[in-house]
């Protein structure tokens, strides 16, 4: 079957087709690079290399993968996806050869069995050997590396199964568990704000101490000037053509993308209410509202009477929201206007916002698109796709060419290509001149000089950039600091006055013995939180971990803290209230759940484990320069 299926298909597959077909690949990313320019070896796992071809094929999966849910990467967050992903690799090794010494294997049976069964490339429950064809062909993953990538997943997942088969979780560790997770506190606190201290005036010589004692603290950020080439995606649409058969294969490949969602058009007329609002106001409003749809109903124009009464914010558009989904209002809202008809007004709705008058103009059924319909937006996703790929093989072509110390400027001018050459910037990137200056300086900053970066993708083409010049950090003129110094004692005057204040309320409290009388001795407030659960956030305070994890600790026998606690507005200092713990009736109602929860935090806890210590008996070896 796998020979068969190679005669039949010559491509690369999508992300989202390896999203659904294991979940496996979420966490080890396939080994294999079609491209591998200088692929050196970066390390070795008990002898077995890791090139740099497979680390980038790696990366490039990872950061895509994050991309797909909308997370914007800082330089940080780069810097943990680089060592998440070679950890990935080298964790991927040893349990390859893990699974080698304990005999553990995956047939061609097997495999073929389990690609058969894949949903993705099923027609009516059946393979759809077409179907398979084109979804490889589409994506341009090869027939070998697909099937290697799926036949390595599949023996991590027998070797999972092998060590954690006997792991498995009691019920009195489930009701343990769920009486500690589930249980609910109210704490009694007192905040002293930090920015409420406004008499603090340091002077000349305190600010100038400060400056001399910290210096280390004001210094310039560190610079580099670059220069690139840009190989722009849009350059090389004059070199597409799309064949119909291409656009049709798409489509059937894709059917999901074309599906588009009820959708109702309306306008709306709102009155206001608080989330304190109290019955009488609640009242008064609803008697409004009636009236205007009073006058609604009786013929007056919808939009004119939403200008004149509505107090939402499409007031000045005659109460007009447009086209929206089903989840893209409130429940009450959404569930009655796509119960109705055009022409249709609603009774009054009572949503958390206020009253509100719906009257919906237009129903746009679900539906999937026709391919002639979608064809415009398939053409343009292939050519985008098509050009890209030109611009990374323009990029490497010339990346491929370039010897260590090359200047890119001589590269340009052979080639007929256009260098820009930046000012100096710092990691937020240059100030002009490129798309994503945050990328581009975290590719910049990561080179030494005349270094030139592999293709790198800017979200606008690839780039070649080379750093010409580096400006180390260095210790800011005393003048040029000075108003920052100046605003960081005060800062600092500011905490220390704070946490003094609420030092002596808690000692009040330790001698007084409740709250009350503490605030009453010290002229403070207290306040009294609604029940939280540990992992929620403090009503009325925010989500502080410290806090949170301080209030449960205490009970009736340890009502207060040994200390005041550093909050991101002050110094709290807390006092018990009440404690509830859940009830047996409801720990049977998610008994189950519970225990499917618990069995995977303690199989991954137990794998984890394991493969930490196979990590400790086994000789890994990093490339210094890598």
């Amino acid at each position: 079957m796998l020979k068969l299926m190679r005669e039949h298909a010559t491509s690369w597959l999508i992300k989202i087709i390896l999203g659904a077909i294991i979940i496996v690949f979420v966490l080890y990313f396939g080994s294999g690079s079609m491209r591998q320019p200088r692929a050196n070896r970066i390390a070795f796992v008990n002898g077995e290399p890791i090139t740099a071809g497979e680390y980038r094929d790696a990366y490039n999966k990872l950061v895509d993968r994050y991309r797909q849910f909308g997370t914007k990467l800082n330089q940080d967050m780069i810097k943990r996806l680089e060592k998440q992903t070679l950890d990935n690799l080298i964790d991927q090794s040893l349990m390859r050869q893990e699974a080698k010494n304990l005999n553990i294997r995956v047939t061609d049976k097997e495999l073929t069995d389990a690609i058969l069964k894949m949903d993705v490339f099923q027609t009516n429950g059946v393979f759809n050997k077409r179907l398979y064809t084109n979804l490889l062909n589409n994506n341009r993953l090869t027939p070998e590396a697909f099937e290697d990538m799926q036949r390595e997943s599949m023996l991590t997942e027998k070797l999972r199964s092998f060590m954690l088969s006997n792991i498995k979780v009691s019920d009195q560790e489930a009701l343990e568990w769920f009486k500690w997770n589930d249980a609910s506190i109210s704490i009694e606190y007192v905040l002293f704000e930090s920015k409420k201290y406004k008499d603090i005036k340091p002077t000349p010589e305190e600010i100038k101490a400060h400056f001399e004692e910290n210096k280390d603290s004001y210094k310039t950020k560190p610079k580099v000037k670059a220069q690139f080439l840009h190989f722009k995606s849009d350059d090389y649409k004059s070199k597409i053509e799309l064949t119909d058969e291409e656009i049709q294969d798409y489509y059937d490949s894709n059917k999901d993308e074309f599906k588009e969602e009820k959708t109702v058009e309306a306008r709306h007329i709102l009155l206001k209410l608080d989330k304190g609002s109290t019955p009488e106001v609640e009242q008064e409003k609803k008697e409004k509202i009636l009236e205007i749809l009073e006058m609604a109903r009786g013929g007056q124009d919808f939009a004119e009477l939403a200008k004149t009464h509505s107090e939402g914010p499409t007031k000045t558009k005659g109460g007009d929201l447009g086209a929206f989904k089903k989840g893209a209002m409130v429940k009450p809202f959404s569930d009655k206007a796509f119960s109705m008809k055009p022409g249709e007004i609603s009774d009054p709705v009572r949503t958390r916002f206020g009253w509100h008058i719906i009257k919906v103009e237009k129903v746009n059924e679900e539906k999937t698109l026709s391919p002639e319909e979608a064809k415009g937006k398939i053409t343009e996703k292939l050519t985008d796709n098509k050009t890209k790929e030109i611009a990374y093989d323009e990029a490497e072509k010339v990346y491929d060419s370039v010897f260590e110390g090359d200047n890119l400027v001589k590269v340009a001018e052979t080639r007929g290509l256009e260098i820009k050459t930046t000012d100096f910037f710092t990691k937020s990137g240059p100030r002009k001149g490129v798309k994503n200056r945050s990328k581009f300086a975290s590719a910049a900053f990561k080179l030494s000089p005349m270094e030139i970066s592999e293709p790198q993708d800017f979200g606008d083409g690839y780039h070649l950039v080379q750093m010409l010049e580096k400006m180390p950090e260095k210790t800011e003129e005393f003048k040029d600091a000075e108003r920052k110094v100046r605003r960081d004692i005060i800062k600092k005057k500011q905490e220390e006055k704070a946490n003094k204040d609420a030092s002596d309320f808690l000692a009040a409290l330790n001698e007084e013995g409740s709250m009350s009388a503490a605030g009453e001795k010290l002229g403070a407030t207290p306040k009294t939180t609604d029940f939280f659960k540990r992992n929620d956030s403090v009503p009325d305070i925010g989500y502080e971990r410290e806090i949170a994890q301080a209030a449960f600790k205490l009970s009736n026998e340890k009502k207060f803290p040994d200390h005041v606690l550093k909050g991101r507005k002050g110094y709290y200092v807390i006092a018990f209230k009440e404690k509830k713990t859940p009830e047996p009736e409801e720990f049977e109602k998610e008994k189950e759940k519970v225990k499917e929860r618990l069995l995977q935090q303690k199989k991954f806890r137990t794998f984890d484990a394991w493969l930490s210590q196979v990590k400790k008996r086994s000789e890994i070896s990093i490339d210094a320069d890598f």
